[in-house]
């Protein structure tokens, strides 16, 4: 094993399954095997091992987020440790974590767990959005990111399948799955921490707070975008068990259906940010994100059926994938060296309305499950209002549409 860094120049020189590129292919098919199975599990173990309501799922997805909140304390990791290590070191804890989540079926016990996998999550994604879009040349970024979603998908979709294949017919209990995803990340994490060199990105990134006024436009889409998730994250699946009675084969069945749609257009999605721009795809994102949570919130008012719920949570998966423009309208105005530190004021600015969010929805969604849907239309239309700023062509000194009228903001 390399002792030294590796330019990234020289890291051709390497067998292809040593390069930066296999290595982010291989983190990528590794986080969605635990966290994903985490996810379809989550609303059925919950409620049936510890009997948990609308309140309770908002607390725990509220716990969940403080790690995003405080990604902001990667900087300061980054000092003492390389970016690398650090994703590596995150990504089997994540791992570890998930394998023990059936261990402590309580809402202390969960609540507690949750947060030790969510640290390993949130500053893995943190370090991993950060090395992809120094690693990743600009010209080919939309694509690739496309496609190392497509790999996420396609790893998630063999577990998934095993569990709706061997749930009922080996009788698999919650413990069995979480131990054996889990347990697979972990082990993948370990090997790319053993077996890959340390890569040097052309740029030193700046080891400090970075909080620019010209990057205002990608911190409100960021900001908006967290609030939005949320919603999906937290209560749409949580619905398709509360409302419709979904067991846990049919929702991992639903997850199925998506993996399988991403796996297939995430890729076209990257080549459409390429061809298309940003501005177009944002939009277009989120046009259908306001008429998908619209439509969610008809589920309840007006007593529309679990074929039209499945169908929209399916088109809402769709529609997230198309968050990859954001991450490629960064990496056009940034300034190089500001990538890893942006990346963890962003998540953290991300995080702001997760950590209070689910809880206070939470509350919300017992007294009326759709009021919270037809929020997230709102949040989703302010979203759209943003992307109309976004500059068809992007670049340091052309942040938004704005940019070419006003002066060079100081820093």
């Amino acid at each position: 094993m390399f002792r030294t860094p590796i330019p990234l120049s020289q890291a051709k020189e390497l067998p292809f399954w040593r390069r930066p590129i296999s290595l982010l292919f291989l983190m990528a098919m590794a986080m969605p095997v635990a966290f994903a199975t985490w996810s379809a599990l989550l609303n059925n173990f919950v409620i049936e091992v510890a009997q948990f309501d609308g309140s309770d799922i908002g607390w725990l997805h509220t716990v969940r987020e403080i790690p995003g909140f405080l990604a902001i304390g990667v900087i300061a990791l980054i000092m003492v440790i390389r970016e690398q290590v650090l994703g590596v070191v995150a990504l089997i804890m994540l791992g570890v974590a998930t394998a023990m989540t059936a261990w402590f079926p309580s809402l202390g016990g969960i609540l507690t767990i949750t947060m030790l996998s969510s640290i390993g999550f949130h500053y893995y994604e943190t370090v991993n959005q950060s090395l992809q879009l120094q690693w990743l040349p600009k010209d080919r970024a939309p694509q690739t990111l496309g496609w190392l979603l497509a790999t996420g998908s396609a790893a998630t979709l063999v577990a998934y399948v095993l569990i709706v294949l061997s749930w009922d017919r080996l009788g698999l209990t919650y413990n069995i799955v979480y131990m054996l995803s889990g347990g697979f990340t972990a082990a993948v994490a370990l090997f790319c921490l053993l077996a890959y060199p340390q890569f040097e990105a052309p740029n030193p990134q700046v080891k400090k707070f970075v909080l620019r006024r010209r990057y205002w436009l990608y911190y409100a889409l960021q900001f908006m975008a967290g609030a939005r998730r949320q919603i999906f994250t937290v209560f749409a699946g949580f619905m398709m068990v509360e409302r419709f009675g979904f067991d846990v084969h049919e929702v991992t069945g639903l997850f199925l259906i998506n993996l399988v749609l991403n796996m297939g257009l995430a890729p076209v999605f990257g080549k459409i940010v390429a061809r298309f721009g940003e501005r177009r795809a944002l939009i277009f994102e989120y046009v259908g994100l306001v008429s998908v949570f619209l439509a969610y919130g008809g589920i309840y008012w007006f007593g529309w059926g679990v074929m039209l719920a499945s169908a929209l949570y399916v088109i809402d998966h769709m529609f997230f994938a198309l968050a990859l423009a954001l991450k490629t309208y960064f990496q056009k105005i940034a300034d190089p060296g500001d990538i890893a530190p942006t990346a963890a004021v962003a998540f953290t600015i991300n995080h702001i309305a997760a950590v209070f969010l689910p809880a206070v929805l939470g509350y919300l969604w017992l007294v009326s499950p759709g009021a919270v849907f037809f929020l997230a239309a709102g949040m989703a239309a302010t979203s759209l209002g943003l992307s109309l700023m976004v500059p068809r062509h992007p670049e340091p000194g052309n942040e938004t549409l704005f940019s070419r009228f006003l002066p060079a903001p100081a820093e």
